[in-house]
């Protein structure tokens, strides 16, 4: 496997992650209530947290730009290129400022966040520039 594979699967991992975290805190699961919603369809959640809110809207970031970098990713496997150093170079930079990007979108740290994605952005790009 290409280090930039593993990026993609690290990468889904996190993606999972963030989105099983978010669930659990928009349901607050750490009550017994909370938890006894978790289980169920989630028809009564009531209106969602600052955080619970910053974290479902983070996940679904993560979803939104896991599908590029997986394209990319994957075309560039198949182009022969997976193991390019752009493409490493890119697929690490992406994951690492995601791994960044989700503590500070959870916490409400605006511009570091922004920066973190840009990172995420770059990362894509030079995987895209590889593929050029």
């Amino acid at each position: 496997m290409t280090p930039a594979l593993s990026y993609l699967v690290w990468s889904i991992v996190l993606c999972w992650l963030m989105v099983l975290i978010a669930s659990l805190v928009r349901a607050e699961s750490w009550t017994s209530a909370g938890l006894l919603k978790a289980f169920g369809n989630r028809d009564d959640l009531g209106d969602a947290s600052a955080l619970a809110g910053r974290m479902d809207r983070a996940a679904k970031n993560m979803l939104e730009n896991l599908q590029f970098f997986g394209l990319l990713v994957l075309t560039a496997q198949a182009a022969g290129k997976g193991a390019d150093s752009g493409v490493t170079t890119g697929a690490m930079l992406f994951f690492w400022a995601r791994v960044v990007y989700a503590p500070l979108y959870w916490a409400g740290v605006k511009f570091l966040r922004t920066g973190a994605w840009a990172a995420a952005v770059v990362g894509m790009l030079m995987i895209g520039r590889a593929l050029l």
